[in-house]
């Protein structure tokens, strides 16, 4: 008998790939540094990701004496690593200089060796080994960009492989936030009670990754009188609506008599549970497991010094803890989301017993099947912690907490209703105004709107132009510089990556602004498979962007937008172009502006630096006061962009929707561009054989669709709804809906099935398609036409 052997299948698990025995990985952030100690023999790989971005290192030895020599690397720069590095306003500069200050260590004077100079391609590398003991600095030195420039700083990466690892994974805690008042380690498969003053930060970290860790609380002050209160999960459901609180408004969580007893200020990993109990005896025991250790007996022991009554089963916030419910709403779970050093920051709203565990299970997939320790902060109730929610690039890719914009010194002093996006915190509504104010002001005045969360690519080398004509199916060779196009990016099926626009910088010089990441690292990539001399650089980071919209936002612009003689004023630029300019005169603040919207009025975006950002601000809002201009947040840009058909990603279109599909089909020149780009031979296919295509919709009555709706022909589906409003300027309820194509005419009339489907129907029938200002004119200007 012949027996065939098969190599198992490797299971890939990148967000859990930073750190395994012998290999670590570092971030060095630009304008940033990071400091690691290195023993003998230990290897280190440095790697730009980006291509451009020189390196400064240090070492120090045990005696505080500068040994970067010992790393095989000779000083050849001089100047003050730390106000380098400050170039970034890095806060993580003071608190390395001042913990390097307590070795004697001058981080100051030392000199560096400057490694990774000159035009170094994208992942470009240089190593070095450590031949005796020292303290590395590492720092990824820039300065600003100016907004007509294409030089940002960029991240580096070390990689770091030990000459005598460890035999098991160690993955290292996340350095504190701030000094500790408490900190201890819980075991795997116990639980610990601890007291917290009001005010005071709870940190609860996931050490090792895939390890939920059950939390629950008890009002200190009730439990002196004989009141037992702690967190309730369904209080705190009901008063957030929502699964769990996360950082933001909806952010706290209740006790029965509807009082706060915690904030969540910070959340790396952003999944939990709040409807199960904690583990207890009975659920090992119907499962064939008695007498298994369970966090609900770990609790009552845990508490048994306090005047609270035990449990069988104990409800609790299930942190880390990854459930779900299917279309049955059968609930269940697998194994959690968390990476090593995830963790949930929480403030205490009142003084607190609390109750902490490392859950014991380990019969399925909560804990990954291997349970793990937990381990605890506590922080004092002085320290001033931002809210913030973990953002990833990709998912192996190190952590970026939520970022402010630039504008937000000035957005937050008009409003606190703030909502995550894209990695960034922008306005949702101001005070005051609200949505249907400020989308009146779009309508009738203008409007200003921060959307700094857009990703900013800089493309630019001697094959440039050839990476954006294969990378996009618009025609790169038409564009002229100080041009703009909107165009779709695809893959290879012809699905859309993203949209975005492609500002023409110069010869060989182009800026990618879109949605997402991806779309900038799929330019990378493409670049390096072709062996094209382009560099693709991340510069969100150094381009804020402030979009002014409306029928009077020219007549602001132009009073305080000076241009150079070769550059179009405000009041000559055209739609889609852009100029190089500065604010108020020849010395002001440097900007571009470009003709370039979201809401399908005229109007204009203004990009400037970060530090730049709050002044342009206020110098718009001075200038446009007389106008009526107002701020303007994403719930009245989105109505705007409905009614204009303007598509956003996850709505109208994914990965596998086409841009025939999504509802632009003259991004797709296939005609006129006879060059080959991604995605072509799929998209010839596609635009032949259409199965879908995104429709207007208007509906009887005021009730609106909402994104996911089905339509319906009868008892079958053939559509469904991306987006949908009750336009005020139309008076009409409309929607944008993705439709099979045999029902894709004018006047076809379908039913939009709410509630389960079938039970309610709202009549409707296809319209023109947008439904605001088909022909554009008012974003042309032509608005005597429109």
């Amino acid at each position: 008998m012949n027996i065939e052997y098969r190599s198992p299948v490797t299971l890939r698990q990148p967000g859990l790939g930073d750190h395994w025995p012998g290999h670590e990985r570092y971030v060095v952030r630009a304008n940033a540094m990071v400091v690691v100690p290195l023993l003998v023999g230990d290897l280190v790989n440095l790697v730009d990701p980006e291509g451009l971005q020189s390196a400064d290192i240090v070492a120090f030895d045990d005696s505080s004496e500068v040994s970067t020599g010992s790393l095989g690397l000779p000083t050849n720069a001089k100047g003050d690593l730390l106000a380098t590095m400050l170039n970034g306003h890095s806060a993580g500069a003071y608190k390395i200089q001042n913990k390097l200050s307590g070795f004697n260590i001058d981080l100051a004077n030392a000199g560096v060796a400057r490694v990774l100079e000159g035009e170094t391609p994208a992942g470009s590398s240089i190593t070095f080994q450590a031949e005796k003991e020292v303290i590395v600095i590492i720092g990824a030195p820039g300065k600003p960009m100016e907004v007509d420039q294409q030089n940002p700083p960029t991240d580096l990466i070390a990689w770091i492989t030990r000459a005598s690892p460890q035999t098991e994974v160690c993955h290292p805690l996340p350095d504190p936030l701030a000094d500790t008042v408490q900190e201890f380690r819980i075991a795997a498969g116990t639980a610990q009670s601890y007291e917290v003053k009001s005010g005071q930060y709870i940190q609860i970290i996931d050490v090792d990754g895939r390890q939920c860790s059950d939390f629950q609380c008890f009002d200190t002050a009730k439990l002196d009188k004989g009141i037992e209160r702690c967190l309730d999960a369904t209080v705190t459901r009901t008063l957030m609506a929502s699964a769990y609180p996360g950082p933001g408004l909806h952010s706290k969580f209740y006790d029965v008599d509807l009082t706060p007893v915690v904030e969540v200020i910070q959340d790396t990993c952003g999944r939990h549970d709040s409807f199960g109990l904690a583990c207890s005896s009975k659920y090992y025991d119907d499962l064939g497991y008695p007498g298994h250790v369970n966090c609900s007996d770990n609790f009552n022991h845990a508490i048994a010094d306090y005047p609270v009554a035990p449990r069988g089963g104990w409800m609790a916030m299930n942190l880390f803890f990854n459930t779900f419910f299917d279309d049955d709403y059968q609930l269940y779970s697998d194994e959690p989301w968390s990476r090593p050093g995830d963790y949930v920051l929480m403030q205490a709203s009142r003084d607190l017993v609390c109750l902490s565990s490392s859950c014991p299970d380990d019969i399925d997939a909560a804990n990954g099947w291997n349970p793990t320790d937990i381990h605890v902060r506590v922080y004092d109730r002085k320290e001033l912690f931002k809210r913030a929610i973990a953002f990833r690039k990709t998912t192996d890719a190190e952590p970026v907490m939520t970022q402010e914009t630039g504008f937000h010194p000035e957005t937050s002093k008009l409003t606190r209703n703030f909502v995550e996006y894209n990695g960034y915190w922008l306005a949702n509504c101001y005070t005051n105004q609200g949505a249907i104010e400020e989308y009146w002001a779009c309508r009738q005045a203008a409007v200003m709107i921060d959307l700094t969360p857009l990703r900013k690519y800089e493309v630019h080398g001697p094959d440039a132009e050839q990476l954006m004509q294969y990378c996009v199916p618009r025609d790169m060779k038409k564009l002229a510089v100080g041009q703009v196009v909107y165009t779709a990016m695809c893959n290879q099926s012809g699905g859309m990556i993203d949209d975005g626009t492609i500002f023409r910088m110069g010869k060989d010089n182009f800026r990618w602004i879109g949605g997402c990441d991806g779309s900038g690292l799929w330019l990378r990539e493409q670049a390096e498979k072709l062996g094209l001399r382009v560099w693709v650089k991340n510069a969100t980071d150094q381009l804020a962007n402030l979009q002014i919209q409306g029928p009077e936002s020219r007549q602001i612009l132009n009073q305080i937008v000076w241009t150079r003689p070769d550059q179009a004023s405000v009041e000559e630029l055209n739609w889609f172009r852009f100029s190089v300019a500065r604010m108020q005169d020849d010395t002001g603040l440097p900007i571009v502006v470009s003709r370039t919207g979201y809401t399908g009025e005229l109007g204009y975006e203004v990009f400037c630096h970060p530090t730049h950002a709050p002044e342009v601000w206020r110098m718009i809002a001075e200038a446009g006061a007389k106008y009526g201009i107002k701020p303007m947040g994403l719930e009245a840009l989105d109505m705007l962009r409905i009614e204009a058909g303007l598509i956003f990603a996850g709505y109208e279109f994914c990965e596998q929707t086409d841009p025939f599909e999504a509802g632009i089909p003259f991004s797709v020149p296939l005609k006129s561009k006879t060059d080959d780009f991604i995605g072509r031979d799929a998209l010839e296919k596609r635009k032949v054989s259409p199965q879908r295509k995104l429709v207007g919709l208007e509906l009887t009555g005021k009730e609106p669709a909402a994104h996911g709706d089905g339509v319906f022909d009868g008892r079958y589906q053939v559509g469904e709804i991306t987006s949908a409003v009750v336009s005020p300027v139309l008076g009409k309820n409309i929607a944008l809906c993705k439709m099979n194509i045999e029902y894709t005419e004018l006047n076809t009339e379908i039913e939009v099935g709410k509630l389960d489907g079938q039970q309610k129907r709202l009549p409707a029938k296809v319209v023109a398609f947008p439904h605001f200002d088909p022909n554009k004119e008012r974003v042309r200007g032509n608005y005597e036409q429109s």
